[in-house]
């Protein structure tokens, strides 16, 4: 019998999956990619007996591998926080999913495992940028101002090396990462090793974002900021993170980060007002790459004739 952990390249994704090998290691293939490859099911290649552990990809976006496995007799554990269509009724699967705007899957996964790894959930909260949820599950840890601040540090890291248009962007392949992380105990641990990924992903991520900063708004009005980084892996690597940036700095605007792709289409982030986390995934998912979530969305591949539509869409609903 063998074992499969499918798992988004992100903070998130990799955080929630650490919580999970802490509590109940067990030896699996791990299938997981840049952070928007989020159709990773159908790389699955599982047989009757077999199991699957999935977090933090779209079950909308893995309907049909996920029915085949189910099909299959082969039992699946899913948790998630993006759309997820109709969830499948079979005895194969255990389904944890919450669409909240304000939770994140290693937050469910968090619950399910009663706060046993809560400071590495509360990384993950920090790098999905829910840094109110984050902010107040740290306090009720009785955790200092100086320890929540790293961890937002590290989470934001982990999430911003989860960035690319292929892993080769990458600093860390996110699996490489999930098993350097996970030779840790806790999250503090990192900050004691000069050659942790910590200090790699510090020092990459700051000259990457003074370059991102450097960037003017080619559309600007009092909803939405909207910019295109050039072609590049220093701005596939920054977008996003940088996307939660602007957010945070801005957060009754809405913001979009349009990174160039060399076919001349573009890779979209999309981040919703804070103080109207909404329609995000509303107004990616018009696309035909596009989906998410209610607060954060983004869209593979935009068409250079369909970026004007997408800021309409944008100026439309958060006018409203």
């Amino acid at each position: 019998m063998a074992h499969f952990d499918v798992f988004n390249g992100d903070a998130d994704g990799i955080l929630a999956l650490l919580q999970l090998r802490k509590h109940a290691p067990i030896a699996s293939e791990k299938i997981t990619g840049v952070k928007r490859d989020i159709s990773l099911l159908k790389q699955v290649n599982a047989a009757p007996g077999d199991s699957v552990t999935v977090l933090d990809i779209s079950m909308e976006k893995n309907t049909d591998a996920l029915q085949n496995l189910l099909e299959k007799n082969i039992d699946v554990f899913y948790a998630d926080h993006h759309r997820s269509g109709d969830i499948p009724l079979s005895t194969h699967l255990e389904a944890h999913i919450d669409l909240s705007a304000d939770t994140c899957t290693s937050l469910i996964i968090d619950k399910c495992l009663l706060g046993k790894y809560r400071t590495w959930a509360i990384t993950a909260a920090y790098g999905d940028n829910l840094i109110g949820v984050a902010d107040r599950l740290a306090s009720k840890s009785r955790l200092s101002l100086g320890e929540m601040a790293y961890l937002r540090e590290l989470g934001t890291l982990i999430n911003y090396n989860g960035y690319g248009e292929i892993v080769d962007d990458l600093l860390f392949e996110p699996s490489a990462l999930f098993d350097l992380l996970m030779g840790y105990e806790s999250p503090f641990d990192l900050m004691e090793e000069k050659g942790s990924p910590y200090f790699l992903l510090k020092s990459a991520f700051e000259k990457d974002m003074q370059k991102a900063k450097s960037t003017q708004p080619f559309y600007s009005d009092d909803v939405l900021d909207a910019f295109i980084l050039p072609n590049e892996p220093a701005s596939r690597r920054i977008s996003g993170v940088w996307g939660n940036e602007l957010a945070n700095r801005s957060p009754q605007k809405s913001h979009l980060v349009l990174t160039t792709n060399s076919d001349d289409s573009y890779t979209v982030s999309l981040r919703a007002p804070l103080h109207n986390k909404r329609g995000a995934d509303e107004i990616c998912s018009a696309f035909a790459t596009g989906g998410g979530r209610a607060g954060a969305a983004g869209i593979n591949k935009l068409k250079t004739e369909e970026v004007e539509t997408l800021i309409q869409k944008t100026v439309s609903f958060y006018k409203r």
